[in-house]
């Protein structure tokens, strides 16, 4: 069996009396797509943070290809192959989505001055245009980001993150304020992009996840209270009551 390409046990995270994550243990293999699901307040997004180093945990430690991530900084999680979307869409809105995903390209070469003049990294051009493949938007690349239809935007995003080369991508609610016919397309991406990098997503949309996903995690109060298949999550009687309710939970 593969090494797990991304670990961390026993975490935990307090904001002062509060409590967010308590004891969670878990990792996560290569090539495979998790869910990380719970009721609002469960902790989904403070657990996002940690793996993507947004947040350091109060305790516990978070290992990547075996080597421990204390200490490190969030923009080292990057350079190190841990890349992130977030739930609110994050691009340069009045930037052409070409030199948005550019600007990302840049940035992970020069990072202390991503304006350096861009004929300098003329390289990073067909970087940009490969990302925009890989997602769908090489024909959008001259047209203004804030004029893209909201999936697109999304898309966008994923592309940004995709400069770095990630083997992990987490994705917060990628199909957030999505139509049917945009998650249609967006679940699309998710299974293409699988095929090469290990995603980890929170998301709301029970149908989709349980489609997508070779593996669900559930948090409730904190605490990991299922880890398993979709098959697995369904039938968890736990799951059932804190979550997914007894006969309604799988629209």
């Amino acid at each position: 069996m593969n090494a797990p390409l991304l670990a961390v046990n026993d975490i935990g995270v307090r904001f002062g009396g509060f409590v967010a994550l308590q004891g969670v243990t878990t990792e996560f293999r290569p090539g495979r797509v998790t869910s990380i699901i719970g009721p609002n307040g469960a902790g989904k997004s403070t657990f996002f943070n940690v793996l993507s180093g947004v947040l350091t945990p109060s305790s516990g430690s978070i290992r990547f290809k075996g080597d421990d991530l204390k200490g490190t900084k969030q923009h080292e999680f990057v350079h190190r192959g841990i890349a992130r979307s977030y739930q609110i869409t994050n691009i340069f809105p009045d930037l052409s989505v070409h030199e948005n995903v550019r600007v990302a390209a840049q940035a992970s070469r020069s990072r202390y001055n991503i304006w350096t003049n861009r004929n300098k990294f003329t390289e990073l051009d067909a970087k940009a245009d490969a990302a925009l493949e890989a997602v769908g938007l090489v024909a959008k690349r001259d047209e203004t980001a804030k004029f893209l239809a909201h999936g697109q935007q999304r898309a966008l995003e994923i592309a940004i993150a995709l400069i770095s080369n990630p083997e992990v991508l987490l994705l917060d609610e990628p199909t957030a304020g999505m139509g049917p016919e945009e998650t249609k397309e967006m679940v699309a991406l998710l299974e293409k992009l699988a095929a090469e990098r290990t995603i980890l997503l929170v998301e709301h949309k029970m149908k989709m996840i349980l489609g997508l996903s070779d593996r669900i995690l559930v948090l409730h109060h904190g605490r990991l209270i299922a880890d398993g298949s979709p098959r697995d999550i369904q039938t968890d009687p736990e799951v059932r009551r804190v979550y997914l309710g007894q006969n309604d939970g799988y629209a």
